[in-house]
């Protein structure tokens, strides 16, 4: 069974920063690729980031962002501690959601609750 827990949201003013973090169980948390994505109200889910396996040289710690948070946000994984993080600073009012990790692509049976993080003065 895998489960992620996310953790390390909050509310910050327009131009703050936050730290998340996800905690994932699992011995095999080091062979998936992770990804970051949020829900905001009226709008579906969408991706924000995500990072490779890191299992072999050639895949190693590879990123993609969405183009809306590109330059403003750094995800990273501690395979030792089966923890992804996202770094977000610069953070704007359209930032605001409930962030989620999943493997990417995500796998439907294993959302988590999210946490919430609202940009607002």
């Amino acid at each position: 069974q895998v489960q992620f827990v996310e953790s390390g949201g909050g509310l910050v003013e327009p131009g703050g920063s936050l730290r998340l973090s996800c905690v994932a169980s699992g011995s095999i948390f080091s062979f998936y690729a992770m990804g970051w994505y949020r829900h905001s109200p009226g709008k579906q889910r969408e991706f924000v980031a995500s990072i490779t396996s890191g299992r072999t040289t050639m895949t190693s710690g590879r990123t993609i962002y969405a183009a809306s948070v590109k330059c403003r946000f750094t995800i990273s994984r501690d395979n030792a501690k089966n923890t992804v993080y996202l770094q977000m600073n610069s953070l704007k009012p359209e930032d605001t959601a409930v962030y989620y990790c999943n493997s990417n692509p995500p796998d439907t049976r294993y959302w988590g609750q999210g946490t919430q993080v609202t940009v607002s003065s």
